[in-house]
């Protein structure tokens, strides 16, 4: 159902196009030769000179487009600002995507180069290359490009950029001003924004904040977001003998760490997956009008088992939008010993779970983190930042290592904000499909202290494809996205706020 969907919503769009000027057609075109050349600049979140040279190739582009541009430094790599000319009278729309990219192996490709874009299409046995001179009389809207960024995230900026060519083209006035802040570190945390924000908190000045990043929902329908879920870590090592011992020696008698650290997890959670630490969802409660919008996602939870291969999901909510409502509790890994051809008969010297922790706003992440050591106290074992000294060994029969990482918090704007309304409805009016409405998404988006920050109704309206292989090899752009981006933008920026109300 979800494919024949996704198919429909595909045909119908470009059955839009078709009916057209070919104008639209016209500037899909454009903006995948804009793409590949955006593309094979790479873009390495670890590399200043690749996001310096990417700095140079945003500052062309907008700049053609009469963007007013600067760059702002931080304290790690800076930012590009863009932004058009400001009118007191009017609403200011400010934007924000990233255009580093996570690094390549170019081994795990299947392409040569993955900062040079390969055209595919579908075929019976998988995909097969296509030239770009194949896109002239017609654009195939399930054809894809490969290459790192594609849709993470210089497809979507690239896509901005054609939408205000398309406006000037119509000489179609903007309600709105319209800011840029594209970030060159998103990859690797964005730690330097907040505190950037602070420092041009002026500049930044909105009314209304849009994120275009990550995948519509995988039905491929129009989608807002309205919040991502922050997050923190633990990490914690228990310990059994200095060294790891002859189990035949000194098995029932040593102190096994993974067996200390095994009860101390299994305690955390019951049965139906809810962690039983008190307080651990203190706060946190869904009326009915909420919970109807969570109802309305159109999740499939028998695809979704399938596709995790799973008899049946946790209990912490009762269906998979519900369960996003509520912090977790995650072991994410675990290490003692060896394990299959390198198994060994010891009694371990450690045992080592690291815990990520997924917060929403109710739940503060030191809080969390709190309750988590105090439940371990409870438990018995003496806690340290360190590892144990012979004299704390000798002291103690339970000892655990707890160190943890800083807290990324959530953001997440209600549902009831008129701007939020608004974007549905233009979404709406644009592809007259049903939208999406999303509470809160699961992952992490790192600008969130940002968006907090800033004070300002935020929204994400993603608009690549779900299965984009962001992150991964063969990463790709459908290009029925690309007509997608454009209107969205289009329509976005030409709509009047009171009349999209």
């Amino acid at each position: 159902m979800k494919k024949y969907i996704v198919i429909c919503m595909q045909l119908f769009l470009f059955g839009i196009f078709a009916q057209e000027s070919g104008q639209l057609q016209t500037q899909i075109r454009h903006t995948i030769d804009e793409i590949r050349a955006f593309v094979a600049i790479p873009n390495d979140a670890l590399d200043a000179a690749d996001i310096n040279r990417n700095i140079t190739w945003l500052t062309q582009k907008f700049s053609a487009r009469g963007f007013n541009t600067t760059v702002l430094p931080t304290e790690g790599k800076p930012l590009f600002f863009a932004a058009l000319p400001i009118s007191d009278e009017k609403p200011t729309l400010l934007f924000y995507m990233h255009f580093d990219g996570q690094s390549v192996d170019p081994g795990k490709w299947e392409q040569p180069n993955p900062y040079e874009v390969v055209l595919r299409a579908p075929v019976s046995s998988g995909w097969e290359d296509r030239s770009f001179d194949e896109l002239q009389d017609s654009i195939p809207p399930d054809w894809r490009l490969y290459g790192r960024s594609t849709a993470d995230d210089k497809g979507p900026i690239v896509m901005f950029l054609n939408a205000i060519d398309l406006l000037k083209k119509n000489k179609q006035a903007l309600p709105f001003n319209v800011k840029l802040i594209l970030d060159g570190e998103e990859e690797r945390g964005s730690n330097p924004l907040p505190k950037a924000v602070r420092q041009y908190r002026e500049l930044l000045e909105a009314d209304y904040l849009v994120i275009n990043d990550g995948p519509v929902h995988a039905s491929g329908l129009p989608t807002v977001i309205y919040g991502c879920r922050g997050i923190t870590s633990l990490s914690l090592t228990t310990y059994g003998p200095v060294k790891p011992q002859h189990s035949g020696h000194y098995g029932n008698y040593a102190p096994n760490p993974a067996f200390q650290l095994s009860r101390l997890l299994a305690g955390m959670k019951d049965t139906n997956g809810k962690v039983r630490i008190p307080g651990y969802y203190n706060g946190i409660t869904i009326d009915e009008e909420t919970r109807a919008v969570l109802q309305s996602v159109p999740d499939d939870a028998a695809k979704i088992n399938a596709f995790l291969q799973i008899a049946s999901p946790e209990k912490v909510g009762e269906f998979y939008q519900e369960s996003l409502q509520y912090p977790s509790l995650n072991v994410r890994g675990l290490s003692s010993g060896w394990v299959g051809a390198q198994a060994r008969t010891i009694v371990p010297a450690t045992a080592t779970a690291e815990l990520d922790l997924r917060l929403v706003p109710e739940s503060d992440g030191n809080r969390l983190k709190s309750l988590i050591k105090k439940y371990i106290e409870e438990q018995g074992f003496y806690i340290t930042d360190q590892d144990p000294s012979s004299e704390m060994r000798s002291k103690h029969d339970l000892i655990i290592k707890v160190t943890e990482t800083e807290v990324t918090n959530a953001f997440r704007t209600s549902l009831k904000e008129p701007f939020g309304n608004f974007l549905v409805s233009v979404l709406q009016d644009t592809f007259n499909e049903d939208v999406v409405r999303i509470r809160i998404m699961g992952g992490t988006v790192p600008i969130a202290p940002f968006i907090n920050e800033l004070e300002v109704p935020a929204f994400i309206v993603p608009l690549v494809n779900p299965d984009n292989n962001q992150h991964s090899p063969n990463e790709n752009l459908k290009i029925a996205q690309i007509g997608y981006g454009i209107r969205t933008f289009y329509k976005l920026l030409s709509t009047d706020l009171a009349a999209g109300n």
